[in-house]
């Protein structure tokens, strides 16, 4: 096989992944009421190194890797259950922050049992070491992709 075909089937590979990913992961966080977006903006703002300021939008924008249009529509829907807030930010009082409201910290505190065996049945299959070599590997292919944008 060529690295053509490789890199085709490599690619549908990971789109395969991503639409079972959203799939199966909605389901395992469904109980909640919650999807895989909000899912990864819980996490996303649960990060012990923003869990007490929250973060800009502009910053969760970049570490999301989503459009300011997505992102807006899944804030305001934790926003309307008063699971997150935007605050002013107090450098910039022009800037708000994004942050979980006690309210979302329970939230996304309950919603780890079931992520947490989301991700021990998806990976049931690798070893520890396999799962630090396909996290490598993404992150190169990642980075890749990012020099590209």
């Amino acid at each position: 096989m060529d690295r053509f075909d490789l890199a085709n089937r490599l690619f549908f590979r990971l789109y395969q992944s991503s639409n079972l990913l959203h799939k199966v992961g909605t389901r395992a966080v469904s109980s909640f009421g919650s999807t895989t977006q909000q899912w990864a903006v819980l996490g996303a703002l649960a990060r012990p190194r923003v869990a007490a300021d929250g973060v800009s939008v502009k910053e969760l924008i970049a570490f999301l890797l989503l459009t300011r249009q997505n992102l807006t529509i899944v804030l305001d829907r934790l926003e309307g259950r008063g699971w997150i807030e935007r605050v002013p930010d107090p450098v910039d009082r022009r800037s708000r922050r994004v942050r979980l409201t006690p309210a979302g910290q329970a939230e996304w505190t309950r919603m780890l049992v079931e992520i947490g065996d989301f991700y021990e049945a998806s990976l049931a299959g690798l070893s520890a070491d396999e799962l630090l070599q396909l996290y490598r590997l993404l992150d190169r292919l990642k980075s890749g992709l990012a020099a590209m944008d």
